[in-house]
């Protein structure tokens, strides 16, 4: 029998302050069936931005050597890092997550910095442990 994983989020819960006016309208397009609800509406115009300055992302994410997507770090590769004598400075667009197996030990001798814009999952511990290092 195999060891059920749990499941990582694709998204991370955001919350943002609307004027009355602004959300008024939100409610009066899917009211008239623009959009199936808030959160539809919010996504469209947010994917929207996003294709509007596509050209400026990539230039930015190749300038600053960003990992773009999901990246994850397992003990073995934190181990493998500190067996070479390597510190890794992780940059990561999108999901980073470090293996829940990893000790904070472990993590400070492997991690020399870390820059997520996006989401960090790891446990308490290590985030508490590389504290100093996240960006």
């Amino acid at each position: 029998m195999q060891e059920a994983r749990p499941r990582t989020p694709d998204s991370e819960k955001i919350t943002i302050n609307l004027g009355f006016v602004d959300l008024g309208q939100v409610d009066l397009l899917v009211q008239e069936g623009f959009y199936s609800n808030r959160t539809d509406f919010i996504r469209t115009a947010i994917r929207g931005q996003l294709n509007r300055h596509e050209d400026a992302v990539k230039q930015s994410v190749g300038r600053k050597k960003l990992d773009l997507g999901l990246r994850h770090y397992s003990r073995d590769d934190l181990e493998a890092a500190v067996a070479a004598g390597e510190m890794l400075s992780i940059q990561v667009l999108g999901l980073a997550s470090i293996a829940q197996d990893v000790t904070p030990d472990l993590a400070r001798r492997a991690i020399a910095s870390i820059s997520v814009l996006g989401s960090l999952r790891a446990s308490a511990a290590v985030k508490a442990a590389l504290g100093d290092r996240i960006r």
